[in-house]
């Protein structure tokens, strides 16, 4: 599981420094969450102490922009009610490995971003740990938030032995593979919610943002863009001798973005939470453009400009990858593969420039 942690630091490939898109995104679903943390306030009578948790929330600035918005919307709440503002507990869950030390050198400007000097009434801790367990005391949490984290399984699924030279899957690959990850999101998505259910007060709130797919045919070609082209770089270093072609047939992401459909009938299933908003965020491979319907790239872009955005995204998908990569195959090739990634993602680059990018943003309550 630790391996699952970004690339930690403010090096030129850590996940600080390489995650312009996954603002783009928590930006576009904050209004939904703005709305969450008000009515929230509303129903649970304005306590006098508010506990808020961010699980998954790896390191760098990002991790405090949602956590900024909520507290904020907290004090704002309280004070169109004229009341005091509460004092707030936030916890900043994630994976042991996690650079927790990024996070707590980002404090200052977290405090900056508040609308009030609430230093006094403001705690920051952080929790580490899995989400996929229980973190915190029965019935202790107000608010909980996460965002492009549940698309990360517990675990590789079972019964991916035909899986062979594929990272994740890949169009064509055999039904009963996308079978195996279908149940383990499945599962992974059932005990998150069943531990939260756990841990978040009646009419608490929660809000998720994971990566989703649009495609109904979960072997559509849509929905594999990044993955196949690692899986296209490793086999090009097997050819050159540096890696062994075992070691990439026995290497595969514990990864899943699952379609509306599947996520809402967890939800359902576990039923703990009410669905209160379920919004689709629509993006680019190649952009940090959002929107809630089709979201088109500029027509004519030049080359230089081209080279620059595949190398950005190769990075973003290095800042994430890496860890599990260099666990897995070491970590001397993974320069080598990011060169030959980004030569793949530049030759494909006309073909998946206006492909759509999904994900959803979704607001629970607790029953």
């Amino acid at each position: 599981m630790s391996v699952l942690s970004m690339r930690g630091g403010d090096g030129k490939y850590g996940y600080a420094n390489n995650s312009d898109m996954q603002k783009s995104i928590n930006s576009h679903a904050k209004l939904a969450m703005v709305e969450n943390v008000k009515e929230a306030m509303v129903k649970l009578d304005f306590p006098g102490y508010i506990k808020v948790a961010d699980l998954g929330c790896s390191s760098g600035e990002n991790t405090f922009l949602a956590m900024s918005e909520i507290v904020n919307r907290i004090i704002e709440s309280y004070q169109q009610k004229g009341q005091n503002p509460p004092e707030i507990e936030c916890l900043l869950n994630d994976l042991p490995d996690n650079d927790f030390n990024s996070i707590f050198k980002c404090l200052p400007s977290f405090h900056k971003k508040l609308k009030m000097d609430v230093k006094e009434k403001c705690f920051v801790s952080g929790v580490p740990g899995s989400f996929y367990s229980r973190l915190f005391p029965s019935k202790s949490l107000h608010f909980v938030h996460t965002s492009l984290t549940l698309h990360w399984l517990s675990k590789v699924p079972d019964g991916l032995e035909e899986n062979k030279t594929n990272v994740y899957l890949r169009s064509p690959c055999p039904p009963n593979v996308y079978k195996s990850y279908l149940t383990q999101f499945k599962n992974d998505f059932l005990l998150f919610l069943r531990m939260r259910a756990e841990e978040i007060v009646p009419n608490g709130r929660m809000a998720l943002t994971l990566v989703g797919r649009k495609a109904l045919d979960p072997l559509s070609k849509d929905c594999f863009q990044n993955w196949s082209l690692i899986s296209h770089s490793l086999l090009d270093l097997v050819t050159e001798g540096i890696v062994k072609e075992s070691d990439v047939e026995s290497f595969n992401l514990p990864f899943y973005n699952p379609e509306e459909n599947e996520v809402k009938e967890v939800i359902e299933n576990e039923g703990s939470f009410k669905i209160n908003n379920f919004e689709t965020i629509v993006g680019l491979l190649f952009s940090c453009k959002t929107g809630c319907t089709e979201v088109k790239d500029d027509d004519n872009v030049e080359q230089s400009c081209v080279l620059e955005v595949v190398r950005k995204r190769a990075k973003m998908i290095r800042s994430i990858s890496e860890p599990m990569l260099a666990a897995h195959f070491g970590s001397a090739i993974v320069d080598r593969l990011f060169d030959k990634y980004t030569c793949h993602l530049a030759r494909h680059y006309e073909t998946l420039r206006n492909k759509p990018t999904v994900n959803f943003s979704v607001s629970l309550i607790r029953k």
